[in-house]
């Protein structure tokens, strides 16, 4: 008997991300913008209270989920958790695309968006940064004339650290009244601006935010879409009764209860996204301005032949050379002792 199974098109065609996931423990990761100090000794502890009894049964969220909501502000109704800041994305498929449809995105940014899209078998209207890294204003109100069923923003983006101003995202609200607009707050810890008091303005405005970066919880996968009650309602109905673990809650909630760990690592990060910051420029390398916990860099010619030398001593980095040039890198801002390791390296091979 031969077999065949029907699989969708789209599936077939898809081409984005695929994910360099393995082989990373016990080497210096400053590739996927990870917390690499680690996160709260606090969600340890909650975690290892779990009895065997609780872990055995479906997770209750309310009293957790209002935890979160004071922590971001909200009212619980306006907030739905999502199994990672990924899931927190595609739920605005699930809820708003058509296959055929046409959604907006500014490149290069995080290939979740296209990734989804291209699942969803939806097309992807693009528009690009600048090559200094700039936020192209213009064109997005452009593209949002087109009227697309979703616009996603990073913000601040990923991989450039480009961070829009409220001016500017007022005037994409203000045209985008029959487009939903997914603002993307990965890390807003690291650049102190969110969007989330606007939701009640604005009921096209969703807010994505995950527990991956600045709590250090990458592994246990718990993000968060934030907006007005009724818009979050629609997006309700297309996610499961049981979307988020009880370890992902309880952990989270540890981390944000504890809260000075959270606080230390983010000063940490600004302090040496600055210093990082001068000692590339100092060495001739090019650097753009960063709101997160990394550095866009372009290291130039010599670039490439850099990251295998980095490749050998298990430090891992972002390259863009492909999607944004030769010898253009992302960099996670790790610990001084790992940022380090990398300046001597550059030093060593100059």
């Amino acid at each position: 008997m031969k077999v065949t199974l029907p699989v969708r098109k789209a599936i077939l065609e898809r081409r984005t991300y695929e994910a360099p996931a393995e082989g990373r423990f016990g080497k210096v990761r400053l590739d996927f913008n990870e917390n690499t100090t680690g996160c709260s000794p606090a969600v340890r502890k909650a975690l290892a209270r779990l009895s065997t009894k609780e872990l055995a049964m479906y997770p209750e969220y309310e009293l957790r989920t209002r935890a979160l909501a004071q922590y971001f502000r909200v009212r619980p109704d306006e907030l739905a958790l999502t199994n990672g800041g990924d899931d927190a994305l595609r739920v605005f498929f699930d809820t708003f695309v058509e296959p055929g449809s046409h959604i907006l995105i500014c490149e290069p940014t995080f290939p979740m968006y296209r990734y989804y899209a291209e699942i969803a078998g939806a097309r992807v209207d693009v528009v690009c940064y600048t090559p200094q890294m700039e936020f192209p204003l213009l064109d997005v109100l452009s593209g949002l004339r087109t009227k697309p069923r979703v616009f996603f923003l990073a913000n601040p983006n990923n991989p450039t650290g480009t961070l829009v101003s409220k001016k500017h995202i007022a005037k994409i609200l203000q045209h985008a009244a029959n487009t939903v607009v997914v603002m993307d707050e990965a890390y807003v810890d690291f650049s102190g601006l969110t969007f989330i008091p606007w939701i009640r303005k604005y009921p096209q405005l969703f807010i994505a935010r995950t527990f991956s970066k600045a709590a250090g919880l990458a592994s246990l996968r718990l993000g968060a879409v934030i907006a007005q009650r009724d818009s979050l309602a629609l997006v309700r109905r297309a996610m499961p009764p049981f979307p988020v673990n009880l370890a992902a809650l309880v952990g989270a909630v540890a981390a944000i209860e504890e809260g000075k760990t959270i606080a230390r690592y983010v000063r940490d990060v600004k302090r040496l996204r600055t210093w990082l910051t001068v000692e590339l420029k100092r060495r001739g390398v090019r650097v753009f301005p960063s709101a997160g916990n990394f550095l866009l860099a372009d290291f130039g010619e010599a670039g490439p032949a850099f990251f295998r030398t980095l490749e050998k001593h298990n430090i891992l980095v972002r390259e863009r050379s492909k999607d944004i040039g030769p010898g253009f890198a992302r960099i996670s801002i790790g610990t001084e002792a790992e940022l380090k390791k990398i300046l001597r390296l550059f030093d060593a091979g100059r």
